[in-house]
């Protein structure tokens, strides 16, 4: 169920290739199946980070039972290392927001993980 949602100042050409790049980094990352994963791109002309309008992102992801400080150092590196590559961002231009909100607070297929998979 991992969510991920991009925004940032940079246009691409072709966003719905990035999408899919994107998405199976994401799955491979976060060891989900590529079928539990969702991916946005959102271009955002205004976002400024630092006052400046040079490449910058702000990045949300949301996942049940994979969000933890050890995970989420190895996530950041490889997360930097690809919007350096593909959006041309500094270290340093971009925010990464992690949140495991548990299994009873995401809803799905008319219930919730907690009743899908039990609460954890």
């Amino acid at each position: 169920m991992p969510t991920l949602e991009l925004k940032t100042n940079v246009q691409l050409k072709d966003p719905k290739a990035f999408i899919e790049e994107f998405s199976k980094l994401a799955a491979d990352l976060l060891g989900k199946p590529i079928s539990y994963i969702a991916t946005s791109y959102t271009y955002n002309e205004h976002l400024a980070w630092g006052g400046t309008f040079e490449p910058a992102f702000i990045l949300n992801i949301v996942s049940l039972d994979n969000i933890t400080p050890e995970s989420t150092e190895v996530y950041s590196k490889k997360l930097f290392e690809f919007f350096q590559e593909k959006l041309g961002t500094a270290g340093n231009r971009g925010y990464i927001t992690y949140v495991d909100p548990g299994r009873p607070f995401i809803g799905h297929n008319f219930t919730t993980f907690g009743a899908i998979f039990g609460k954890k």
